[in-house]
């Protein structure tokens, strides 16, 4: 797999380390402790030094880069992981990268900027892009709702992720319409419902065809 991607494994790396490279350019417009941490209400709660934060925040990025990536290519029935999937896999960490490069240095330069809001509307993003390729994830060990009844039964698997699929989608566009309230809790509970309720269907699922047997 890593051999077929060699091309999209080498640029989502730039693209990981693109931020180092604005932090070298910007190096003598930086303070010596920059913001790699917000809470819930999006304001600073972690600092580290300068160093860390243009050299070692990319770096440690595109180690958690690669380990998914070789995690994914070693596991059972990696084959079955769907070429929308695995370019999921290539492009959260590039996309992670770059926006909190953007979080990091805009703030420390002045630029103001709701913390809060921009995560929002992200994650609602990316759930509702995760919930559209859902539906299309083959039975694999990587990717998608990892549960004894899925990856036990191919049915159960594939009715689950469809299922899954219109869930997350609709949880995407509920935390995008409901983002500029910036309310944490509303997003955790969709995120739970997310969560939950897909792992209960596959129960109900399975138990429903086991009785039938």
């Amino acid at each position: 797999m890593i051999k077929r991607n060699k091309w999209t494994l080498f640029i989502t790396s730039l693209v990981i380390l693109l931020p180092m490279a604005v932090g070298l350019i910007l190096w003598n417009r930086l303070p010596e402790q920059m913001p790699t941490h917000w809470g819930a209400d999006g304001q600073v709660d972690g600092y580290s030094s300068k160093l860390f934060g243009v050299l070692g925040l990319p770096a440690f990025m595109l180690g958690i880069h690669w380990l998914c990536v070789v995690l994914t290519a070693a596991a059972p029935k990696h084959n079955n992981v769907s070429g929308k999937a695995l370019h999921l896999v290539f492009w959260i960490c590039p996309a992670i990268s770059l926006i909190v490069g953007f979080i990091t240095y805009g703030q420390v330069l002045g630029l103001q900027m709701n913390v809060t809001l921009i995560m929002l509307l992200l994650m609602g993003v990316l759930f509702f892009a995760i919930g559209n390729y859902l539906p299309k994830c083959k039975q694999n060990y990587t990717v998608g709702i990892k549960l004894p009844w899925t990856l036990n039964d191919e049915a159960n698997w594939d009715s689950t992720h469809r299922f899954a699929g219109k869930l997350w989608v609709v949880g995407g566009l509920v935390i995008l319409a409901t983002a500029f309230l910036q309310n944490i809790w509303i997003f955790l509970g969709i995120v739970m419902v997310m969560s939950i309720v897909p792992m209960i269907y596959s129960y109900l699922y399975y138990r429903k065809h086991t009785s039938e047997e």
